[in-house]
């Protein structure tokens, strides 16, 4: 990992927005703020709703980021962070690229969205979801669900709960491709439980949290969670201590959302929670892998 700057944290967010749908930047957005984190936003597309609604409007913002780049090096911005996620073209792959370049000292994120359930997104081609493993390659932490790591890696989505060793060994192949730590998300295990998983190739370590089950998937729940997994380390967090402070949280929030019966599309009813991302607490809910 790069050091990182010191005095308040900035964090450019390459992502899409959308007005329907708790996710992506509207998540990330109020979540990092919350966390004393600013967030620079720099839309990589527009949407009416996400694309768990089936129908959206959608204007592709291609053309916006190179030129937000070269504005923000012409002023002199640093950023503590950069953090890419839901991208609208293979072309923009490229930008986020020079996003990288340009910021050779800053912490590296990648969110490789493409899919969930086994399934990838409606608007990510094959050529796109080819090239996610060029950013996989530049980023220092990256966090993919288990559909993300399986098409990373060109597995199969896995039909049933994994075997330690079996994770373990993609934790490190997807470590191979580039990043030093690697954290994936939704995970069955067979020893129980839907679990959190994270490697730190430097100090060949694995990570484990576990949390209880909910019947339902939440939009935005994994931009939540890399988000205060970010916050966590930006703020001085080791790799274990930011996932539970990441899991404690989502798993707070998806649970207080159901107990309203509100239809996942809505995403997650954090708002009335954020107050407790600043709250010290404990943190000590991770095991090994």
């Amino acid at each position: 990992m790069t050091e990182l700057m010191e005095g308040p944290k900035r964090v450019a967010a390459i992502h899409d927005i959308s007005g329907i749908g708790r996710c992506s930047l509207t998540v990330i957005i109020p979540v990092l703020s919350a966390m004393g984190v600013q967030v620079c936003p720099v839309p990589t597309a527009v949407l009416s709703a996400h694309t768990g609604y089936g129908e959206f409007v959608m204007r592709d913002l291609t053309d916006y980021i190179t030129p937000a780049l070269e504005h923000y090096k012409k002023l002199g911005t640093s950023f503590d962070c950069i953090y890419s996620g839901f991208l609208a073209s293979s072309e923009q792959i490229d930008h986020c690229l020079d996003f990288f370049a340009s910021y050779p000292d800053s912490f590296k994120v990648v969110d490789p969205v493409m899919g969930d359930n086994g399934t990838s997104y409606k608007t990510y081609t094959p050529e796109l979801c080819a090239r996610m493993s060029e950013l996989a390659a530049v980023a220092d932490l990256i966090t993919p669900n288990l559909t993300e790591a399986a098409i990373l890696l060109g597995e199969p989505y896995p039909d049933g709960a994994m075997d330690r060793n079996v994770l373990r060994s993609w934790l490190v192949r997807l470590s191979q491709l580039g990043p030093g730590q690697v954290v994936i998300t939704s995970v069955p295990m067979r020893a129980g439980g839907i679990s959190t998983v994270g490697y730190d190739r430097d100090k060949n370590s694995f990570w484990r949290i576990t949390g209880e089950y909910v019947p339902i998937s939440y939009s935005g729940s994994g931009d939540m969670f890399t988000s205060i997994l970010i916050g966590g380390i930006l703020g001085g967090d080791s790799l274990p201590i930011a996932m539970d402070r990441a899991e404690v949280f989502t798993q707070s929030a998806i649970k207080h959302t159901y107990s309203y019966g509100t239809p996942w599309t809505d995403g997650i009813m954090f708002e009335p929670l954020l107050g407790r991302l600043r709250a010290d607490r404990d943190l000590c809910e991770y095991t090994e892998l």
